[in-house]
């Protein structure tokens, strides 16, 4: 049964009635208040009504309606919010209040219980009058039902959303936590995320729309263990969809939506929302990208506009003083232009409701600030033009800065709770274009400074930190040796592996149904049509009914690619795209026949187009999804039944399971137990899942020492189902504690006895839930996985930058998902790529086994771990290259797979050594009969242009190589400065391509875009 925080219940309560006893308070004009809660709703909406309940009760109890008289609280509900409410009476009592509960009989419209609350409504003043919320307008039987009665009865009402938000607004010392914990949320889902994936965008320039961004950021934020952040997942959701916008469209609202166009390398704005216990917080910032020197001194004026703004949000001060400081700010910096371009408000209140618009900081509104009070100042411009942008797009551009703020007690400035986002011109502006270093001097100096130097730092850094050379060339050397005695063996592990018919195709993944083998309908009688020559859909069949020459051709569902609308006037064109080419399977059951490649239709009903596409699009996914898991579950190996196990059964209670079942609702945790044969977890609301003892293929177990949570995991033999997703990977844990940054700016001491009793139940129970898992691991015979900090390193597995751990016998991440275990049995060798004099990190490379895999990467490695995993693999005995760029691994196996003998003579992995090609280059070059055909040349040089450009470029190339032998006498600052003209000039991946070209006579390797100066 749901608990209610009945001590918090009482303190709100009291606090409500005080105001409205009070003489002159809130409330005044009313001797009722009525607040009515609908329907559940899949849109995120905020009403005074749910914000109510959510600070109340702690939950928001639909289709219910309370009333509130001087003396009784009413309740109309069903029978089960009823049985909850009924814990209340106590707390009722102790705030003078008499709780009076009118359940609802089911089947039942509640007329003779909304007759009760009107009585009691009129016997609570001799002339009643009704505090309402007009605005809102619940769904419901129940709620529609009491507002017609409402309405029929005559009563006098009036409006109470200003003094409901006025009694909301000041917030205690919870909700002010709650808010900084969104804001926390926030920041770090901009700094960690959001940020980082624009640079990356921006650096490769690729093509990616803003609402795709957008959704990943949505993920971010719905998912904190993603950010490495301990909040509690259900207690976390998004206060706003993301919204991200550029290339001269902008909507600084809200409510406005991420366009599906594709993101400009201008002038970018992002606003991220999030809740943490159903409270608010915002941020947003703006991004430039090669900015003029206009945009710099407008956003120095708005970043200075916006802390005035917030510095002017003291206990006491009117609500219309921000605004004022804001423009008295611009016009400070000269920038009057500005004040007409800025937004009617610079923000309103946030906490339960993202924007409390009847306390706006506007020009007019004189409400009084109150300590507690947290706000969302967001200072924006719009409609700014740039006369000397390179394109059409890049013209027209707007600028907003957001911030979460809290007001504290006594008139001191504001805590600014998203200050983890900066926000300085150094932080927000980026400088790609190639010029920049030498458009004059006082610019190309600064941007030096800010770029080289610390480059230049870092390689001095990385190359002193180790003292005792000796010692480390004698290491050095031992390794060598031992790496040449370990070539011979995976080269015979490779043949081996190629002559037992290893090189053959992969084994396939599941296969869904074969488009030759769908029937749409068995006979024309069977379709179902509205007989008008329509583009229509049957959902019933799946099919698309298209008119073509006066009659209907249907077309199941998968044979369709995508479908599209644009409209053109009073006119729509509606286009779909089939599935066709040689790898189509019915292009390959039947090459000579003619396949569709699309459709046009223009319609003159607008409205049509756009519902039928988009019915055609969600029933596309709705198939396609269906059949990903119908063929996923075909490749599944059928497991053994679960035996359970007879007596004491050792159980693990309250973990939480990853990745989580699917389905709606509230994550619960669950036990996992341990039976004859294998495990089972079941949670309350009746999941479960099996996983065999044999199946297993390594169990590990994390302990909660240096993470904010305690994990056994089990890496699987054969994948299985957890609700709808495949894996081979299945986690339980429980989370110690929450990881929480304290945002107050008051220090605490290390004496506090508070701070000291927080501590130590912090410990106790990390002990006590280390015990548990202990206990329960030392009964299973599984391995126990124990870290082992010298040869840990960071990295990034997959998207982000975790801490890799080596065990016994895997190479391991298990916090962040997707979960990485690498097996090194499985692994043949590793090659180290990108390994420069002059890069921060590089990139380790796992060639398997089994040569049909696709390699396995870790990219991102600092440079400094570099001796930490040579060390490391060579005393588990794999072998390692390095090479300066990033290989084409997908060609180079093709090659390998179609001729391993050839491989072989030719020294088989020895290609890799780059000692070996150098001295093979002073020789001179050989042709080898691992080299590909004539025929295989031309055409990987008609299939990319960049091929030719990087043929074109050999000579430049080998003039480089040249040079390098000859600069063996410089010294070391010459060396470094060399490094640093280098890193101007060119980049590895083009320069070493030839050299690559020249070990292995095949086009096997490709370069990493260099990075984009950032200031």
């Amino acid at each position: 049964m749901v608990s209610i925080d009945t001590a918090r219940f009482q303190q709100r309560l009291q606090k409500l009635y005080d105001a409205w006893r009070e003489e002159g308070g809130l409330f005044a004009d009313a001797s009722a208040l009525a607040v009515v809660a609908g329907s559940v709703t899949e849109a995120i909406a905020y009403t005074k009504t749910a914000s109510l309940h959510l600070w109340l009760l702690g939950y928001e109890f639909t289709e219910t309606v309370l009333v509130f008289t001087k003396s009784e609280m009413h309740a109309l509900a069903g029978p089960k919010k009823t049985d909850i409410l009924v814990q209340l009476e106590g707390a009722c009592a102790a705030a003078g209040v008499t709780l009076r509960l009118h359940p609802k009989p089911k089947k039942e419209d509640g007329s003779a219980q909304i007759e009760a609350l009107l009585a009691a409504i009129r016997a609570s003043a001799d002339s009643p009058v009704v505090g309402t919320l007009p605005k809102e307008k619940p769904q419901g039987a129940v709620p529609e039902a009491w507002l017609a009665a409402l309405a029929a009865s005559g009563l006098a009402t009036t409006d109470m959303a200003a003094d409901l938000a006025q009694l909301l607004s000041p917030k205690d010392e919870e909700e002010a936590k709650n808010v900084k914990k969104a804001a926390y949320l926030v920041g770090n889902a901009l700094v960690k995320f959001t940020v980082p994936q624009l640079e990356g965008i921006i650096d490769e320039e690729k093509k990616v729309r803003h609402s795709k961004l957008a959704d990943k950021i949505e993920e971010v934020i719905s998912e904190p263990s993603k950010m490495d952040i301990k909040l509690k997942a259900d207690a976390v959701d998004i206060a706003y969809p993301p919204l991200v916008q550029s290339g001269g469209e902008y909507d600084l609202r809200l409510a406005s939506a991420s366009k599906d166009s594709y993101i400009h390398y201008g002038v970018i704005v992002c606003s991220l929302g999030a809740r943490y216990a159903s409270y608010c917080a915002n941020v947003a910032r703006t991004y430039f990208v090669d900015p003029s020197k206009e945009q710099e001194a407008q956003y120095a004026a708005l970043q200075e506009a916006q802390a005035a703004a917030v510095a002017a949000l003291v206990e006491g001060a009117p609500m219309s003083a921000a605004y004022d400081a804001a423009v008295a700010a611009l016009k400070a910096k000269g920038q009057e232009a500005l004040v007409e371009r800025l937004t009617k408000n610079v923000g309103t209140a946030i906490g339960l409701e993202l924007r409390d618009t009847t306390q706006q900081l506007n020009a007019t509104n004189t409400r009084s600030v109150k300590a507690g009070m947290t706000f969302n100042v967001a200072v924006g411009v719009s409609g700014l033009q740039r006369d000397d942008a390179d394109s059409e797009a890049g013209k027209t551009y707007a600028m907003l800065i957001a911030d979460t703020v809290v007001v504290k007690a006594g008139g001191g400035p504001p805590d600014l709770a998203t200050a983890l986002a900066p926000k300085d011109w150094k932080d927000v502006a980026y400088y790609l274009k190639d010029g920049g270093e030498d458009e004059g001097e006082g610019e190309g100096d600064e941007g030096d400074a800010l770029v080289e130097v610390p480059e230049a730092g870092m390689r001095k850094s990385a190359r002193t930190e180790h003292v005792d050379f000796k010692q480390r060339e004698e290491e050095r050397r031992r390794q060598k040796e031992n790496q040449e005695d370990l070539l011979q063996r995976v080269n015979q592990a490779t043949l081996d592996m190629l002559n037992k018919g290893g090189g053959g195709s992969g084994g396939g993944g599941g296969q869904g149904r074969r488009i030759t083998d769908i029937v749409a309908y068995k006979s024309p009688s069977d379709m179902q049509h509205n007989n008008s020559l329509t583009v229509q859909v049957d959902h019933r069949s799946e099919c698309v009914l298209v008119p073509i020459y006066g009659m209907l051709v249907p077309f199941h569902i998968l044979t369709v690619k995508n479908a599209s609308n644009n409209q053109d006037g009073e006119h729509a064109y509606i286009r779909l795209n089939f599935n066709f080419g040689g790898s189509y399977e019915p292009g390959q059951k039947h090459p000579r026949s003619i396949f569709l490649k699309e459709l046009s239709f223009r319609s003159a009903d607008v409205r049509h187009a756009a519902k039928v596409v988009q019915e055609i699009k969600a029933l596309r996914s709705a198939v396609q999804q269906r059949e990903k898991e119908k063929a996923e579950r075909a490749t599944l190996v059928q497991q053994e039944k679960l035996v359970r196990g007879k007596g004491r059964v050792y159980a693990l209670p309250d973990v939480w399971i990853r990745p989580a079942f699917g389905g709606k609702g509230r994550k619960v945790t669950g036990t996992l137990e341990a039976h004859a044969n294998g495990f089972r977890y079941s949670s309350p609301k009746g999941e479960e899942l099996d996983i065999m003892y044999r199946n297993i293929k390594h169990a590990f177990f994390q302990p909660a020492d240096s993470e904010m949570i305690a994990l056994v995991h089990f890496h699987l033999v054969n994948p299985i189902m957890v609700g709808k997703k495949k894996t081979n990977d299945v986690q339980f844990y429980t989370e110690v504690m929450d990881s929480v940054q304290t945002l107050d700016a008051g220090r605490r001491s290390m004496y506090d006895p508070d701070e000291i009793e927080e501590e130590q139940r912090e410990r106790e129970r990390r002990n006590q839930i280390n015990r548990q898992f202990n206990q329960f691991v030392k009964r299973v015979q599984q391995d126990i996985w124990e870290r082992d900090y010298g040869w840990a390193f960071h990295g990034v597995p997959h998207r982000t930058n975790s801490f890799i751990m080596p065990t016994v016998n895997c190479l391991v991440e298990l916090t962040e998902m997707p979960f990485t275990v690498i097996t090194l049995s499985e692994v043949n060798l590793v090659n180290l790529e990108r390994v420069g004099f002059n890069l921060r990190n590089f990139d380790m490379v796992f060639i398997w086994k089994d040569l049909n895999r696709d390699v396995g990467r870790i990219d991102t490695i600092p440079s400094t771990s570099l001796d930490t995993i040579k060390d490391w693999l060579t005393s588990i005995e794999i072998k390692y290259y390095e090479s300066k760029v990033n290989l084409n691994w997908k060609n180079i196996l093709k090659s390998i797979k179609e001729d391993p003998e050839a491989f072989i003579e030719d020294g088989g992995w020895s290609f890799l050594d780059a000692d070996q090609s150098d001295s093979e280059g002073e020789e001179g070059e050989e042709e080898s009969d691992f080299a590909p055909s004539e025929a295989e040349g031309e055409s990987d040089e008609d299939m990319s242009s960049e091929d030719e450009s990087l043929a074109s470029e050999g000579d430049d190339e080998s003039e480089y190589e040249a040079e390098s032998d000859e600069e063996e006498g410089l010294d070391w600052d010459e060396l470094e400065e060399q490094a640093r003209a280098d890193d101007r000039e060119r980049d590895f991946s083009d320069e070493d391509q030839e050299e690559f070209s020249r070990k292995r006579k095949s086009k096997g390797s490709s370069g990493g875009a260099g990075k984009k100066a950032r200031r």
